[in-house]
């Protein structure tokens, strides 16, 4: 099926521009599709995307680009790009082994698990998300860094410059950009240097306006000349770690030096005689990813079709017990005991789907797990890169929020994650709403929290087929999932499998919110009827992609049309 799918997609569409470059042409189909034969890349803003493309023309490999547009993003889409984060990378080699980066933020050294009470003893909401204690240790320039010392092939001060071009020169602000700033602009009153580096003299940016990032750019020319010691040491460090002093925070320069990011085992699986390759923990996105695949895998869901109730019912149903999972086992590997093995096995899997009634919705009961109060937040980003080795990368990483905890750096120009709230808020806390975790992802020193980030490539018979992946909290999960059913089960063209509406089940709260357009609402009130209770939603996640056809070489570069500002960038 797959095989076939290149030369019936492109010849769809009408070919609108005609991009020349070195040796091959990069083809821009329909809304921002593109299709090239030596090299892609796919992420949130266009000057990311080219920066990153600008490495593969180069000479640049896929990891060298990868580098580049997550430095390009943290200057260009500060809700979620960022130096002053973390997140995950998944790597495939063009002789189709893998590995993972897992650089996700880290509980400074004075953490402990009762560390979001406030001084009536309960527990706080400000201080869990929006304090300085709600400050993980960023992670991001050391996994770039890792990765880079292990199989990047350019020169670490070719992927940085760019980003620093862009914060010294600035870039013209989009119109997306110009609504998200000027919509938090107010609160940002409460954060002085975040206020001054994000507005012109305390008025909104307009679009096509520039912005400029003094403070910014410096810090990113100590990361180009330095490396990661250009961060985690030095001027960079001591800005950072002298506004933990002055809000209240935990993060040390011993704690900024102690940070590592670690190289691990990729979740492997298997779908319809497809390889599934994902993030591991702490991420807990790869293991419920295989897990809800190897259920559906029981099941002719080609046969019950897309946006059919049987299939909403049984997505639904194998959500909810993937993520019943997650509440009870997933944590920081490095401090618990996870057991991925028996949880993506098809073993486990043939236990669960006899627990599936076809006519009729499960109950999610929180007292089936001793749960904790975590949340994640929808912003993040995803990006897909492939080079034409066929070496293939797919990243997501974030700030948590969007925006992340509105600190910036006085003097360094960066913002401040606020990656401890994806912490249980307390021991034994429990919540029907939603708020869920387990006594293993409550935060001590040096743990890494819980994520959902779900950074995933997709191969069949040795050869690559996808680079997949999105942002927006535990809906990540569930949307690459569906991206993957799009793909194989309904045979979708690569735009079809990115724009096909989606739904969401997280096991509590025990409520489906489906997207407007995946179902009509007689089929919903068909669920409604099963037992499911239906909530109606206008978006959820944005999977900016790329698809490989092995027959004929050709790269696919599919930004999600949820996102404006998406752009696929190939030669």
């Amino acid at each position: 099926m797959l095989r076939r799918w290149s030369s019936l997609f492109l010849a769809a569409f009408t070919l609108v521009s005609v991009t020349a470059c070195a040796d091959t042409a990069a083809v821009t189909v329909s809304r921002g599709v593109v299709a090239a034969g030596s090299g892609m890349v796919v992420s949130a803003y266009p000057h990311a995307s080219e920066a990153g493309a600008d490495v593969l023309r180069a000479g640049g490999n896929a990891v060298d680009a990868a580098i580049a547009t997550g430095l390009a993003l943290a200057v260009t889409h500060p809700t979620a790009g960022n130096i002053g984060g973390g997140g995950f990378m998944v790597i495939r080699f063009p002789d189709g082994t893998s590995t993972a980066i897992d650089f996700r933020e880290k509980a400074p050294l004075r953490a402990h698990p009762e560390m979001f009470l406030g001084e009536d003893g309960e527990y706080s909401y400000q201080i869990h998300h929006r304090s300085h204690l709600a400050v993980g240790v960023p992670g991001t320039v050391a996994g770039f860094a890792l990765a880079h010392e292990r199989y990047g092939g350019g020169e670490w001060e070719a992927l940085v410059e760019p980003s620093v071009a862009l914060a010294r020169d600035g870039f013209e602000v989009s119109e997306r950009l110009a609504r998200s700033l000027a919509g938090r602009l107010e609160a940002f009153l409460d954060y002085p240097a975040t206020h001054a580096q994000f507005s012109k003299d305390g008025e909104p940016y307009q679009p096509g306006e520039i912005l400029v990032q003094s403070d910014l750019a410096a810090t990113l020319e100590r990361i180009r000349d330095q490396g990661r010691d250009g961060f985690y040491t030095g001027t960079t460090a001591r800005l950072l770690a002298e506004e933990m002093v002055r809000g209240g925070g935990w993060i040390t320069e011993e704690d900024l030096a102690r940070y590592q990011a670690r190289e691990r085992e990729p979740v492997r699986g298997t779908y319809r005689g497809y390889d599934i390759i994902s993030m591991p923990p702490p991420s807990s996105g790869g293991t419920a990813l295989v897990q809800m695949l190897n259920v559906l895998e029981g099941y002719d869901v080609a046969a019950m079709g897309a946006g059919s109730p049987e299939y909403a019912h049984h997505l639904i149903e194998s959500m909810r017990r993937a993520f019943r999972d997650r509440a009870m086992f997933l944590a920081d590997p490095d401090f618990a005991d996870v057991p991925v093995a028996r949880l993506t096995s098809k073993e486990y899997a043939n236990e669960l789907r006899p627990t599936i009634q076809t006519d009729a919705a499960s109950v999610s009961d929180p007292g089936d797990v001793e749960t904790a109060a975590s949340w994640e937040s929808m912003e993040t980003t995803h990006y897909s890169v492939v080079d034409g080795d066929g070496m293939a990368v797919s990243v997501t990483y974030t700030l948590e929020g969007g925006y992340g905890s509105y600190i910036t750096v006085p003097g360094a120009g960066f913002l401040l994650n606020n990656e401890m709230g994806d912490f249980n808020g307390r021991p034994g806390l429990t919540a029907e709403n939603g708020l869920i975790g387990t006594e293993a992802n409550l935060a001590r020193p040096e743990q890494r929290m819980l994520s959902s980030m779900t950074p995933t490539i997709v191969a069949r018979d040795g050869e690559l087929v996808a680079v997949i992946g999105s942002p927006g909290g535990r809906t990540i999960i569930n949307t690459v999932l569906q991206l993957v059913v799009n793909l194989v089960d309904f045979g979708q063209s690569p735009e079809g499998v990115v724009a096909a509406k989606r739904l969401h089940h997280q096991w509590l709260p025990d409520a489906v919110r489906i997207e407007e357009g995946f179902m009509s609402e007689e089929d919903a009130a068909v669920l409604t009827a099963m037992g499911h209770e239906v909530n109606w939603s206008r978006g959820q996640g944005i999977a900016h992609c790329i698809f490989v056809d092995g027959a004929t070489g050709t790269i696919v570069g599919v930004p999600d049309p949820r996102d404006s500002d998406g752009s696929a960038a190939g030669y």
